[in-house]
């Protein structure tokens, strides 16, 4: 991509920000409205002018049901494609709320920020994610609480999947919660299957400085994202949460076989085609071709 066109890709996405934001932040203040569909086409706009192409299969959450989405995490992309698909917000680190444009993009999601320094942080936040449960929202937790290499799942952690406690608490007669695991893989790239030593080009993780990050994502061509939500898990009062958290993440193992071996049919996304399979999911280990 020259410099040409990257300043225009981003000049669009300026431009969509003012037009989008306003009415965004009215209906929230003014109007009391939860969601809107500004983040929706705002990523979808990203995706379109960066030629990132999503496919998604698998049982959503009907509208208006309320629940904790457990997803894998690889790159700060898994924001912008997971934003695409509906309206929802997320758990993040209490640093992003001081990056500059990122914290704008956030603010317009409606993230929930946790200090893992601070004592007492994730019964806060538990509480804040269990009155957004309650009232009917999705709210996305990657569980392995940082992004992984993409050649690998880690453990999911248990600690803000009391959420769904907090949810039961909050709303009289709530019976149930729905834990919803998701699985989001990123298997090609030129049409082509991402091998181990180009993960790094996608992945986003450990103390990779994000600026050249950005420079090789733009640089490196269209890609291929597959989305797939998980069979959903029922959390009651009674439920053990590392269990369900141990439930979920198999379930993500699972459901990122059937991505990276091409089981199943995925329904594209507005403008987008299929990922087919290029790679093999062995226990916790993602054996790239």
């Amino acid at each position: 991509m020259s410099r040409l066109g990257l300043i225009g890709r981003c000049a669009l996405l300026a431009l969509a920000f003012l037009v989008l934001a306003p009415p965004h932040w009215i209906a929230m203040r003014l109007l009391g409205r939860r969601t809107t569909v500004a983040p929706i086409l705002f990523h979808r706009l990203f995706l379109w002018l960066f030629s990132v192409r999503v496919t998604q299969s698998g049982t959503p959450p009907d509208p208006g049901e309320a629940a904790l989405v457990l997803s894998n995490h690889v790159s700060w992309l898994d924001i912008v494609v997971i934003g695409s698909l509906r309206p929802l917000s997320f758990v993040a680190k209490s640093e992003i709320a001081s990056w500059p444009v990122i914290n704008a993009l956030a603010a317009l999601q409606r993230t929930i920020y946790i200090d893992r320094q601070r004592r007492g942080a994730t019964a806060t936040v538990s509480t804040a994610m269990g009155h957004r449960l309650a009232e009917g929202e999705l709210v996305v937790l990657f569980a392995e609480g940082t992004t992984g290499d993409g050649n690998r799942l880690l453990p999911f952690r248990s600690a803000l999947v009391g959420a769904a406690r907090a949810a039961l608490q909050a709303e009289a007669g709530r019976g149930r919660v729905r834990l919803q695991p998701l699985a989001i893989a990123y298997p090609r790239r030129n049409g082509l299957p991402v091998v181990r030593s180009e993960r790094s080009e996608i992945a986003w993780y450990g103390d990779m400085d994000l600026a050249p990050h950005l420079a090789t994502f733009v640089q490196g061509g269209p890609i291929d994202v597959q989305v797939v939500w998980g069979k959903p898990i029922t959390f009651e009062a009674t439920t053990d949460r590392k269990v369900a958290t141990a439930a979920a993440e198999a379930e993500v193992r699972a459901a990122l076989t059937g991505i990276l071996t091409g089981r199943g049919e995925a329904q594209p996304t507005l403008g987008a085609r299929p990922a087919p399979p290029g790679l093999d999911l062995g226990g916790s280990e993602i054996a790239t071709v």
